[in-house]
C-alpha cells in the first residue's frame, strides 16, 4: 500500500520559509554539512592531539558558518542563531522585570 506523503515538520516549514532565495538555500546546503563535519572532527583532535586536525576542523566549522551567513546576507534575513539569541535575551529580561504588588498588600502598609 502506498501512503500519502506526510506534511513537512513545522521546523522544516519554518526553515524553508526563511531560506526562499535559491542562492541562500544552496549556500546552506554547502555550509551546513561543512559546519557539522567540523564539529565532528573535534573529538578526533582530542584523541590524536593533532594541531593540523584541529586547524582543519576549525577552518571547516568557521567556513561553513560563514557560507551560511553569506546566504543570509544575500537574502537579507537574520540567521537563526541571531533570532534565537534575541528571543532568549528578551525572555531573560522579562523574567527580571519587577512583579506588580497586589492591591490587598498595598492597603496593609
Amino acid at each position: 500500500m502506498i501512503c500519502p506523503p506526510l506534511p513537512p515538520h513545522p521546523f522544516v516549514r519554518d526553515w524553508l520559509e526563511r531560506h526562499r532565495a535559491p542562492a541562500s538555500f544552496w549556500l546552506h546546503m554547502l555550509g551546513i554539512p561543512a559546519t557539522i563535519l567540523g564539529g565532528l572532527l573535534l573529538p578526533v583532535f582530542v584523541v590524536l592531539l593533532s594541531p593540523a586536525i584541529f586547524l582543519f576542523a576549525l577552518a571547516i566549522f568557521v567556513g561553513g558558518y560563514l557560507i551560511q551567513f553569506l546566504g543570509h546576507a544575500i537574502e537579507g534575513s537574520e540567521p537563526g542563531e541571531v533570532t534565537l539569541f534575541k528571543k532568549k535575551l528578551a525572555r531573560s529580561f522579562a523574567k527580571v522585570a519587577p512583579k506588580a504588588v497586589p492591591e490587598s498588600t498595598q492597603s496593609l502598609a
